[in-house]
This record gives C-alpha cells, sequence and structure tokens, in this order.
C-alpha cells in the first residue's frame, strides 16, 4: 500500500482509516500484545514519523479500534436480544438467557476480548489526556447503550444495570487471557494435564460468571 501526501481533510480521514483497517487487519493475525508501531507502519506503507501525525502512539490506534468494536458488538448484541429473550418469561429464566447471550456473543469476538483485557493494564497507558478523555467518553456511550439494552429485557436490574454491563466487559477482557494461553503454556498443559485447569473456556467459564453476577444483582422475592 502506498499514499501520495495527505493535503485534503478528506484525505488525512482516508490515511486514518487506511491505519485503523491495516490494525484490524494484524489483530486477525496477532494478539494485542505483539502488535507494533513498526510493523503497522511497514505493512500500511507509511513511515513511522507519518503514522505519529494521525495517532499519537500504538495505544491510541488500538483505543480506537476498541471503540469501534464495540459499537459494532452492541449492534449485533441488540438483534440476538431481541431475537432469543422472551420478555414474557420469569425473570430468573431471561437473566440466563441473557447471560447466555452475552457469553455466546463475546466468546465469538475473539479480537474485542483481548482488547477490553489489554485496555486498563496497557492500552490507556502512553496517551495523553486528550486521547485517553476521547475514548472514555466514547465508551461511557457505549456503556449507556448497553445498560438500555439490558434493561428491555431485565428492567428488574434498575440502578445495577450500568455496573453489570461494565463488569461484562471487564470479565470478557480479563478470562480471554486464560482461554488463549500462549505457546508455551500450551506445550506445559500438553506436557502435565493436571495444569490445563487453569486454561478456561472463555465461553463456558464467561457464562458461568455473568449468570451468577446477574442473579446476584437481581431483587430477590
Amino acid at each position: 500500500m502506498t499514499f501520495q501526501r495527505a493535503r485534503t481533510e478528506e484525505q488525512r480521514e482516508i490515511r486514518r482509516q487506511a491505519i485503523l483497517d491495516m490494525a484490524s487487519a494484524m489483530l486477525d493475525e496477532m494478539p494485542v500484545a505483539t502488535v507494533t508501531l513498526n510493523e503497522l507502519s511497514r505493512r500500511v506503507g507509511l513511515a513511522k514519523p507519518n503514522v505519529l501525525r494521525y495517532f499519537e502512539s500504538r495505544e491510541a490506534v488500538l483505543l480506537e479500534l476498541l471503540d469501534r468494536f464495540l459499537k459494532e458488538w452492541l449492534t449485533e448484541l441488540a438483534d440476538e436480544l431481541a431475537a432469543d429473550v422472551d420478555k414474557n418469561l420469569p425473570m430468573a429464566e431471561r437473566a440466563t438467557a441473557v447471560a447466555e447471550i452475552l457469553s455466546r456473543s463475546l466468546s465469538g469476538r475473539a479480537v474485542l476480548c483481548d482488547l477490553l483485557g489489554a485496555q486498563g493494564s496497557a492500552l490507556e497507558h502512553n496517551v495523553s489526556v486528550e486521547v485517553v478523555a476521547r475514548y472514555k467518553r466514547a465508551s461511557l456511550n457505549r456503556l449507556t447503550t448497553m445498560t438500555a439494552l439490558l434493561l428491555k429485557y431485565l428492567p428488574e436490574l434498575g440502578e445495577n444495570a450500568m455496573l453489570f454491563s461494565l463488569q461484562t466487559m471487564v470479565l470478557a477482557g480479563a478470562l480471554s487471557a486464560y482461554s488463549t494461553p500462549p505457546p508455551c503454556l500450551q506445550a506445559a498443559y500438553q506436557a502435565e494435564p493436571d495444569l490445563a485447569r487453569f486454561h478456561l473456556g472463555l465461553k463456558d467459564s464467561l457464562k458461568l460468571a455473568l449468570t451468577a453476577t446477574l442473579l446476584g444483582a437481581l431483587p430477590r422475592n
């Protein structure tokens, strides 16, 4: 991929999107931790200083991608909830159905979960106050969207709905690290099967955690 110098705002936006799209393609091949600015620059066909004209750091690129993936996921989640949750079911059955959908939906989006896991420990570092504040404002919008979705099917959650929404994203990120062990750990699990109990399947472990959290947050008769 080669570019001529961007001279207009439209050309600069095209360049920004090309950088984001290339970073997204890299995440289909490798975990977040191994994505580097040098490799991104090489693949997109720009010198590293030129990439830094559009994004102040590797982390700034990945934070913007995380927001993009969250927005896409929430759009699809709305359809999944509408298709699979019967609002006429008793509260506990609706809660179980919601937990199943959330775990299934998130476990099918490994890149999103990897980014969520890296958010607090890595992505919110090495960025300016302006960049991280802009990302957090966008995240608050996503959180508000998710909260409204959950309340549509579980109005009993009340004021706990936003906290549960946040906990869902945190759990998905944290558990994803245990579901995709690196090659050395996979070899250790194969050599000593007893150690494999530390390997958690993302969907099942997320469903268990979300079900317990959700039922605990709902009012008791």
